[in-house]
């Protein structure tokens, strides 16, 4: 049965978020929140723990499309090809933010994600997931997790999300009620922006 941590957005606890960094770092799944809705995440160099999210999701790894939730910019180049100045100026206006943004992928993806050419990135303004993705040292791969009642898309209350979750992950996060509209996501990979899914995130921004 998942572990069960509150932990608050203000002023995140080093211990707590500790032991989530341990839980991936050992291959575990974690429910967190981010400033849209919960996502289910695990971390990307972990193969096993990439299985078990493809899985969950009832799709085969290599055809995942999975964003990365990053620390910052810096990480960027680790995974992303070199952007130009117009690509990046719109990165840093929007991170953190409710966006996914896909750009080109590079040769340092994770072999799940080799034949890719794009990856989804994301910078989420929501200090829990933040301090969790820096504690650990490298990204960690990201899917929104759905609701079936059609009414709310997204769960959103972190309670109901741990009675259903607790059998299927390792640690859900309390870090308050999430919100039920998710990331806006912008494909930043051609030379033109294209809008893929309007979400969250204020469109203008391109």
């Amino acid at each position: 049965m998942a572990q069960f941590i509150k932990i608050y957005p203000e002023n995140p606890n080093e211990a707590a978020i500790l032991n989530v960094v341990q839980v991936l770092k050992a291959g575990g799944l974690i429910i967190y929140p981010t400033d849209t809705v919960y996502g289910l995440g695990c971390d990307i160099t972990h193969s096993k723990a990439l299985e078990r999210v493809a899985k969950i999701k009832g799709i085969k790894l290599e055809k995942a499309n999975f964003s990365f939730i990053c620390h910052d910019l810096s990480n960027l180049s680790d995974y992303v090809k070199q952007i130009d100045t117009s690509t990046f100026k719109i990165l840093k206006r929007s991170l953190p933010g409710p966006y996914t943004f896909i750009l080109p992928g590079n040769n340092n993806l994770p072999k799940e994600f080799k034949k890719k050419k794009t990856v989804g990135i994301r910078i989420p303004d929501n200090a829990i997931i933040l301090e969790i993705v820096k504690q650990l040292g490298n990204p960690i791969v990201s899917t929104s997790i759905y609701d079936e009642d059609e009414v709310l898309e997204y769960s959103t209350d972190p309670e109901l999300i741990f009675e259903k979750w607790q059998n299927l992950v390792d640690v859900v996060i309390d870090g308050g009620y999430g919100d039920n509209q998710p990331s806006t996501i912008i494909d930043l990979s051609e030379s033109e922006p294209v809008v893929v899914r309007e979400g969250k995130g204020d469109i203008s921004i391109i």
